[in-house]
């Protein structure tokens, strides 16, 4: 039979001892525990301090002769997978999306994105670092692909 005032199954107890003490003792125990939630779990916009460490990638895809200059953050184990991720998606969204750049009417050239050409300038710690470089490098190298010239 269940106890009508904690809703548990009430133990059997060894003669001699008092059920009300015993049974008394559960409800205060349970009474006194305060439950603690967690308070933040129903906040919307939780605040979250942005990475400003992050190792990101100077690279340079190579299609059909021509050369393009970008920056990506380090997102996968190594270097080369996180450049090669990031020349998928380039390759992905010139064929799905209707943009008109240069880098993406020349990827729409191309049968498969094995056919470009990945290299890796330099690794830079710090996004504002690494866009600053990818400034520098894009002057000395003048790539022909790149259509956003912020800095130049």
């Amino acid at each position: 039979m269940d106890n009508l005032y904690t809703g548990y199954p009430q133990a059997v107890v060894p003669a001699g001892v008092g059920f009300y003490t015993h049974n008394l003792s559960r409800v205060l125990v349970d009474c006194l525990v305060k439950p603690s939630y967690n308070t933040h779990m129903e906040a919307k916009n939780t605040p979250r301090k942005r990475r400003v460490d992050r190792n990101h990638i100077i690279y340079e895809l190579r299609v059909n002769g021509l050369n393009y200059i970008g920056v990506t953050a380090k997102t996968e184990s190594t270097v080369q997978k996180s450049v090669r991720v990031r020349a998928n998606k380039h390759f992905y969204r010139a064929k799905t999306e209707d943009k008109n750049w240069l880098l993406c009417a020349e990827l729409r050239k191309l049968t498969d994105k094995n056919d470009i050409e990945i290299v890796v300038h330099e690794v830079v710690r710090g996004k504002a670092a690494a866009h600053k470089r990818e400034v520098e490098i894009r002057r000395a190298v003048k790539p022909a692909l790149n259509t956003d010239v912020r800095g130049d």
